[in-house]
């Protein structure tokens, strides 16, 4: 079993971090809700807590979302919430099992892109795809590999300007995070199999997020039949790092109003947070 923490009692809420870093990703968030729910804070495979992933292994990103799915009790419903390469657990979570909310930040699930074609979203994503899935498959998470998948989320020359304990934190972990990237690459989920989603859904992007990533949260907002989309203004795709107050409380305010709701789908858009 995965390493997590579990902290309260109440409707369980699964907080789920992106690639490259662990669940402690989310710990104000925990804090912020564990007064009132149960919130389980796993590491994904290889991550955080967890045994390195061993170099040469195989790896899907459906793993991750089996061993996060262990965790749960059969008849659990819980809230579920990601970021980037959590958010497409999360997404993939909600497609196997009832959830009683879906939140998703800049979910990478890119296989909606391509049924029909968004030219505008695989446009964007071609810049940096070949590079990152290599050839030569013995560099995939290597310095220089994560140095493209940096930037390509963060904006050019973010990961030069990472300071050297959270390069060495990525280093770690690198060869994981490009097992991740090259599944879910490969994934060709339409955004049409997202109408099976019915729990009230919270899609999240940056104001500033890549062109795909925003792409990505419209075409499920448009499949997803009880979803709501918010942008974070002057923020890119590490909002729920670098915006976590307005991040945090828009996800607390989304999972109290369907609670107060009685879990109806909550139409419209959810409530503001103040940044």
């Amino acid at each position: 079993m995965i390493h997590h923490e579990a902290r309260g009692s109440g409707a369980t809420v699964l907080l789920l971090h992106s690639g490259g870093m662990s669940g402690r990703q989310w710990r104000r968030l925990a804090e912020l809700l564990s007064s009132d729910h149960r919130v389980l804070v796993p590491d994904f495979l290889g991550s955080g807590a967890n045994a390195p992933w061993p170099p040469d292994a195989p790896f899907d990103f459906r793993d991750d979302v089996r061993a996060v799915e262990a965790l749960l009790d059969p008849t659990d419903v819980p809230h579920v919430v990601g970021h980037s390469y959590g958010g497409l657990i999360a997404c993939t979570l909600a497609l196997r099992r009832p959830v009683r909310t879906l939140t998703a930040f800049d979910p990478p699930a890119f296989g909606v892109l391509r049924d029909p074609d968004d030219h505008i979203g695989l446009a964007d994503l071609a810049f940096v795809a070949d590079d990152l899935l290599v050839l030569d498959e013995t560099s995939g998470g290597d310095p220089a590999w994560l140095e493209l998948f940096v930037d390509y989320w963060n904006g050019r020359g973010a990961w030069s300007a990472m300071p050297a304990p959270a390069k060495e934190s990525f280093s770690r972990v690198g060869r994981k995070v490009f097992y991740e990237v090259r599944s879910l690459l490969a994934d060709r989920t339409p955004a049409r199999a997202y109408s099976g989603v019915t729990a009230p859904t919270l899609l999240l992007t940056g104001e500033a997020s890549p062109v795909a990533a925003r792409q990505v949260v419209q075409l499920l907002t448009a499949a997803i039949p009880h979803a709501s989309v918010t942008t974070i203004e002057g923020a890119g795709h590490m909002a729920p790092v670098t915006h976590a107050g307005v991040v945090n409380a828009l996800i607390r305010d989304f999972v109290t109003l369907v609670e107060a709701d009685d879990g109806a789908a909550v139409p419209g858009r959810p409530p503001q947070a103040e940044s």
